[in-house]
């Protein structure tokens, strides 16, 4: 997910992407764990998203 896409969101809309983000995330993870992904390169992109939609909300609560 973009920077921009996530700029256009709601708060209640970023938390539940967040939740979202984080189950997908580890459900890759174990998926990866019991055999390897066809594109590991799927984790790092999960991560990130998942970095950018918490920073989004920390941002917008000290606002």
């Amino acid at each position: 997910m973009k920077q921009s896409e996530i700029k256009e969101l709601s708060v209640a809309e970023l938390q539940e992407k967040l939740s979202e983000s984080k189950k997908s995330y580890s459900d890759l993870k174990m998926a990866h764990a019991i055999s390897p992904l066809e594109n590991p390169i799927q984790l790092r992109q999960m991560r990130r998203s998942v970095a950018r939609i918490a920073t989004e909300l920390t941002k917008r609560d000290l606002q």
